[in-house]
């Protein structure tokens, strides 16, 4: 069963403007793909918890930078594309009294960014290469 097991990396930054951007683009510089990522945050610190293609490597440059991370297993579950497909999953490990920390989504290309002032992050992408995604569009995708 140990082969079931995915490596996480959790790296300790401020928070502070630019410090994901950092990391981010320190590990594509690097040639490393990443899989799936979450940030959680205190006023403080942040944790970003990244999966990625290249777990060794991605340690390596992370740490040669100056950035403090950890490797842990988690688990990665291919969901059913359905109402009720995530609750049903939770609910069997939760049933069981396996507490769940949290959950975050790999491997999709739609990615929610939580900002301050949401009417100027879409101003400030509007005119880039970058393709905003509706409330509409979300409700009509099928995989």
């Amino acid at each position: 069963m140990s082969d079931k097991k995915v490596s996480q990396l959790s790296v300790f930054i401020e928070n502070k403007s630019g410090r994901v951007s950092e990391i981010t683009g320190l590990l594509g510089e690097a040639g490393i793909n990443i899989r799936g990522f979450s940030v959680s945050d205190t006023a403080e610190y942040g944790i970003l918890r990244l999966v990625v293609d290249k777990v060794a490597e991605a340690k390596e440059v992370l740490k040669a930078a100056g950035f403090t991370v950890r490797e842990n297993d988690v688990i990665c579950i291919d969901l059913p594309d359905k109402p009720g497909g995530l609750a049903g999953v939770l609910r069997i490990v939760a049933d069981a009294g396996v507490n769940i920390e949290y959950v975050y989504s790999l491997i999709a290309t739609y990615v929610v960014i939580n900002v301050a002032d949401v009417e100027r992050a879409v101003h400030l992408l509007s005119d880039r290469p970058v393709r905003l995604v509706s409330q509409d569009e979300i409700a009509a995708v099928h995989l």
